[in-house]
């Protein structure tokens, strides 16, 4: 089926799928995918080597992950529910899309608000990304850093790629008005080699830190794996604190994760 893709993507994707073990693939199948690329380009998630992740992001397997991600149930399950919560809320007018790949949740809000406006910020957008958001006049991609006071910020499944999760969270912060919302999906988790292992440790205290910068936790978005948080005015973060508390997780992270293993092999084992 022709979708749009230039032809030297679609080849490139072709080969890879060669090396699918279904046809279709499955997630496991698209993550697989991904790290065969990520070592192809012979990347490193503990020596980052920024050209070489600059070059990985900008590989056509991303455009095949989008294009699963809009076949498959669950992933659009999630962003459906997202986009949801977002158009139900009367004062969101102007939504950004942080690190938001192939755009596929902006197309969904816009579809279902062509009166909200959606910027995405992506650094490495597609060609066939930006034909895709070609035909939603209110959707547009932004290259440099986004601006201030936008109403909603989305962010799903970037922070786990960046080795300094905290900084880019105030970043984002910083482009929501006061009493604005975040929806942060996170995945600190190694299913794929570009999940970045400095991160892993803000599984257990991630929402330590979005109180001490200064975010109301507002709960789960429902049917999806985002949560929900609202931005207290313009407060002072206290980087030293956060700092601080950021090197205790990290140095209490193998103790946790070895009690969670433990937790999780005793589970409904009965005495």
């Amino acid at each position: 089926k022709d979708i749009g893709l230039d032809a030297k993507d679609e080849e490139i994707i072709a080969h890879l799928l060669q090396n699918s073990n279904n046809n279709p693939p499955t997630l496991e199948d698209i993550w697989m995918l991904m790290d065969l690329v990520w070592e192809q380009l012979e990347c490193d998630n503990k020596k980052l080597d920024f050209e070489k992740i600059k070059n990985y992001y900008n590989h056509p397997v991303w455009i095949l992950n989008g294009l699963f991600i809009e076949q498959d149930v669950t992933s659009m399950q999630h962003r459906h529910s997202i986009s949801d919560w977002i158009i139900g809320q009367n004062e969101i007018k102007t939504v950004l899309d942080y690190g938001g790949g192939f755009g596929t949740l902006a197309r969904l809000i816009a579809k279902k608000n062509p009166q909200a406006k959606v910027d995405i910020y992506e650094p490495h957008p597609s060609n066939l990304a930006r034909k895709k958001i070609s035909l939603f006049p209110n959707v547009n991609f932004v290259s440099s850093q986004p601006r201030c006071n936008y109403d909603c910020l989305v962010s799903i499944d970037v922070l786990e790629h960046v080795p300094d999760p905290l900084a880019l969270l105030a970043t984002m912060i910083d482009c929501v008005r006061p009493d604005g919302f975040l929806l942060i999906a996170t995945n600190f988790f190694p299913v794929i080699k570009c999940h970045l292992p400095v991160t892993f440790h803000f599984r257990y205290s991630f929402n330590i830190f979005t109180r001490l910068m200064n975010l109301r936790n507002l709960g789960p978005c429902k049917g999806s794996h985002a949560t929900i948080y609202q931005k207290l005015g313009t407060g002072h973060i206290d980087w030293k604190k956060v700092r601080l508390i950021e090197q205790i997780s990290s140095n209490c992270f193998p103790a946790l994760a070895f009690i969670h293993r433990c937790y999780k092999k005793t589970k409904g084992f009965k005495i």
